[in-house]
């Protein structure tokens, strides 16, 4: 029996994410209810409220889902320090690319601008964690080309999602690479 509501549960939870996001992704978190969740949804309040506090814990959910999926998917793979950045770029656009509506939807005006901050803490850590002893770069120094890299690196994902990602993953891991490692440079 506990299979089966474990399986009741999941959906519930799948039903009105989905059903929260196609919402967020047409207007900003402050103008949707619950009611409105549930009503597409298709569940009623009461289960709702056994799940979520409000729409915002919802948000702060999926956000932390995410964020705990995406370093357990990018922390299942070593590389060595000459492939890490390209392979760790593509593994990370790869994840994007499957969940494409619902990076869109949470980088987008409408969704939590500290969730983009929490995918740069992410990728920082990983860069520093992994680059550490290999880098002829102080602790302060590179922290500040984490944030540099990382930053731009996150802005041209943004601009690859609603693009409707023309590029392949392994195609704009290349591209972002390039521009990191030879920056202007890259121009000449």
């Amino acid at each position: 029996m506990s299979g089966k509501l474990d399986r009741r549960k999941k959906y519930t939870r799948k039903v009105l994410k989905e059903s929260f996001i196609s919402l967020l992704a047409e207007k900003p978190i402050a103008s949707i209810t619950v009611k409105e969740i549930c009503e597409i949804a298709d569940i009623n309040r009461s289960t709702f409220y056994t799940h979520y506090s409000d729409h915002y814990d919802l948000m702060e959910k999926i956000e932390e889902e995410i964020i705990e999926d995406l370093s357990e998917y990018l922390n299942s793979y070593s590389f060595t320090i000459d492939e890490e950045s390209l392979q760790m770029t593509q593994k990370l656009l790869e994840y994007i690319s499957r969940n494409q509506f619902m990076f869109q939807t949470l980088l987008s005006k409408n969704g939590d601008p500290t969730f983009e901050e929490r995918l740069m803490e992410i990728a920082q850590s990983f860069m520093i964690k992994n680059w550490g002893s290999a880098s002829q770069l102080d602790e302060q120094q590179s922290r500040y080309f984490s944030t540099f890299v990382v930053s731009g690196a996150i802005n041209v994902i943004k601009d690859w999602i609603e693009g409707n990602m023309g590029q392949s993953p392994e195609e704009m891991a290349v591209m972002i690479n390039h521009f990191a490692n030879y920056g202007v440079s890259y121009l000449e």
